[in-house]
């Protein structure tokens, strides 16, 4: 095994033989995000940033995890003790020559959709590169892996030891959804969310994600500076 190949192994199955994993499905439609980047991409494109789903569900992600703190946390074994972040550093799984990386967005919370789409941009690019910096793929909270410009209608992630929480994002579909006595297109997105199921009960999983799915379809004017 190379490097990245073996770092991956060891991590993955650390995260496998020390968490009791449960992971929930759910589905969003986000029709209105994607109008709403839609809208919005010449105006991103004119400061050089292309706006994608992926930094607006990175600042959704980062809201939650401030709003449901268990998320962004860790287990204390030893102490039996349950370890809440006061930071959010949200990694983002890229798929490169080499293999999987997972380059870490800061501060999550703390940026507009518009500067986390130019950080998510600048990471992958240099990930992808060779360019990337050993310390900005550690320290994360919370990990979000988008396989939805590949394929597939469902996964479930593995959680990445010492985090507790880790959502998954496949393809979305159009598909006809019933709304106001008729059919209308809308485009569907499926995500999966595995946990820790040490500290993180199904009921709590079901409205974190859910809570993302209703933040997805709510509008998104506010967080674009």
């Amino acid at each position: 095994m190379k490097t990245v190949r073996r770092l991956t192994a060891q991590s993955t199955m650390t995260g496998w033989k020390s968490i009791p994993h449960v992971t929930q499905f759910d589905e969003a439609d986000i029709s209105g995000v994607m109008a709403f980047i839609e809208k919005n991409t010449r105006q991103a494109e004119k400061i050089g940033v292309r706006l994608t789903l992926t930094a607006i569900l990175v600042r959704i992600c980062a809201e939650a995890l401030r709003r449901f703190p268990r998320f962004n946390a860790s287990v204390d074994v030893v102490n039996n003790r349950i370890i809440l972040k006061k930071y959010i550093h949200i990694g983002i799984a890229a798929d490169t020559p080499r293999g999987l990386l997972i380059p870490v967005v800061r501060d999550a919370n703390c940026k507009s959709i518009i500067e986390l789409a130019r950080t998510i941009a600048d990471l992958a690019t240099r990930a992808r590169n060779k360019k990337i910096k050993p310390d900005e793929m550690e320290g994360g909270t919370f990990t979000i892996s988008n396989q939805g410009g590949i394929g597939g209608v469902g996964f479930t992630p593995i959680v990445l030891w010492p985090q507790v929480a880790v959502l998954g994002i496949s393809r979305s579909a159009i598909r006809p959804i019933y709304v106001q006595d008729r059919f209308e297109p809308r485009t569907i997105l499926p995500l999966s969310l595995s946990y820790d199921h040490r500290i993180i009960d199904g009921a709590d999983a079901a409205r974190f994600l859910r809570w993302i799915c209703d933040g997805l379809e709510q509008p998104l004017t506010l967080f674009l500076d």
